[in-house]
């Protein structure tokens, strides 16, 4: 035989012919011009600039310097053949302080950003909140305080007004697990508080926050754009039958936590009651959890691995392998007898172990609970060390081979009628990855740390080619 007839040269057809394909970035992990053209100070400018709380001292003050190389990146985005492009605007850009004032140069950035996507073909999705809240708001008592879900309808109201008719879908906030138990029960994020019945009261103004937002933008916004937000949903396993308790309780603070509110109208009984040492609820006002319960379009899911747990028998070090990072405290409120167990690898640079399957098994569990919403995966993607090779080129077959895995899992859960609509990989570029600093790369675009000069790696390429043919290429075997 040939080398030819050797090597499978098809591909394997595995999306719907509508299948939205992206990437995605955030405003402070990429945007830089901190302290530019009238931008105000987010809780990240002050997290970074603090001593000892990111990685080598690092800050997004420069990040990729995207403010200042739209035109490059937009090129690129329209290079790659992605049909949607996920950023967040970012809050003390357009109004700083979280008050009234829009500061216009600041909206411009991100008009000229839209518009250049449109002019490429490309759909502008625009997340809201993707961690950066205004400073002044902060020390008003943050995300704790009840006021801040109302300045966040406010701003989304001015933003919609704004950009309602040019952005096809919008997401409220990214992640607001990450907000409410990083930033202000283990600390790990900003504002690093640790006080987990202030995490708890954030976790609740998040949720009304969202909902508000989502109806103040529906008031201003193209009737045919989407609204959505954007969930890390942890996809929880017990390591024996006898853990199915721990698995409840992790499931509950960091899934149902966001799920009841947003999607059913309430909290989860269990969830009140395993935290009710810790707060009594009064701050849920009569009426919240239904404003909490917006309706959306599409649910999007960011997915990176699965968590692991147990019951501690209270004997020996208690294993806390959960991912997200040693802070002062834990964000598991009221977890001190559950153990996230260290799962066996493969693992990315973050120390995630890679498993696909908990992502198949996450979005059939959404059609089941949930068989009439849509789901997208807004975030996917690994950081690898990355090397640079004597050609000058970066082959990160280890991420190519996360990528496939996890693309595979998407078509599974699609084979088992997962309504899945689309696929928006992390991350467009290198770029600062909150307390981590520049030391995890989950770019398929590399960039240059001294220059900021974008080099395509071998994934780079390897995603354009998936996009354009709505198909896995079939990997290759030899008889």
């Amino acid at each position: 035989m040939t080398r030819e007839n050797n090597e499978e040269r098809s591909v394997m057809p595995a999306f719907p012919d509508d299948f939205l394909w992206g990437t995605a970035t955030a405003a402070y992990q990429v945007e830089g011009a901190w302290n530019e053209d009238g931008r105000g100070p987010s809780i990240w400018d002050t997290f970074s600039h603090t001593p000892g709380l990111v990685t080598n001292g690092d800050t997004g003050d420069l990040a990729c310097d995207h403010y200042h190389r739209l035109e490059e990146d937009l090129d690129i985005l329209a290079e790659l053949g992605v049909g949607a492009y996920r950023f967040s605007i970012s809050w003390p850009r357009v109004l700083p302080g979280g008050g009234d004032r829009l500061n216009q140069a600041g909206l411009d950035f991100y008009r000229r950003l839209v518009d250049g996507l449109r002019a490429r073909n490309i759909a502008p999705v625009a997340t809201l909140y993707h961690w950066d809240l205004p400073q002044e708001l902060e020390d008003a008592g943050g995300w704790p305080n009840r006021d801040t879900a109302y300045r966040f309808a406010a701003y989304a109201h001015r933003m919609g007004e704004a950009l309602g008719d040019r952005v096809a879908t919008w997401i409220t906030l990214n992640e607001p697990w990450c907000s409410a138990y990083l930033g202000y029960a283990s600390g790990v994020h900003a504002p690093a508080r640790t006080e987990p019945a202030a995490a708890l009261a954030a976790l609740h103004h998040l949720n009304l926050g969202h909902g508000l937002a989502a109806r103040a933008l529906r008031e201003v916004i193209d009737p045919a754009a989407q609204v959505s937000v954007t969930l890390n949903l942890h996809h929880a396993r017990g390591v024996s039958e006898g853990d199915a308790d721990a698995v409840r309780r992790v499931d509950a603070l960091a899934n149902r936590a966001f799920l009841g509110p947003m999607l059913d109208g309430a909290y989860p009984r269990d969830l009140i009651d395993d935290t009710a040492s810790v707060t009594d609820w009064s701050f849920v006002k009569d009426g919240d959890e239904a404003t909490a319960a917006a309706p959306i379009e599409v649910l999007g899911v960011n997915y990176y691995n699965p968590v692991l747990v147990r019951q501690w028998d209270g004997k020996g070090p208690r294993d806390t392998a959960d991912g997200h990072g040693d802070g002062a405290a834990s964000p598991w409120i009221n977890c001190d007898d559950v153990e996230f167990v260290q799962q066996p690898g493969p693992y990315t640079e973050m120390g995630w172990n890679i498993d696909e399957t908990g992502l198949t098994e996450l979005l059939l569990r959404l059609r089941r609970d949930y068989p009439s919403l849509p789901v997208m995966i807004t975030e996917n993607g690994a950081a690898f060390p990355d090397e640079v090779s004597a050609d000058g080129r970066v082959h990160d077959a280890d991420r190519i081979d996360y990528l496939r895995r996890h693309l595979t899992a998407v078509t599974e859960a699609i084979a088992g009628g997962a309504d899945v609509r689309g696929y928006f990989l992390w991350s467009l570029m290198d770029n600062f990855e909150w307390a981590h600093g520049y030391g995890k790369r989950f770019g398929i675009i590399r960039v240059n740390r001294d220059t900021m000069e974008r080099t395509w790696k071998d994934s780079a390429h390897w995603y354009r080619d998936v996009v354009a043919a709505n198909a896995l290429p079939a990997e290759a075997t030899t008889p």
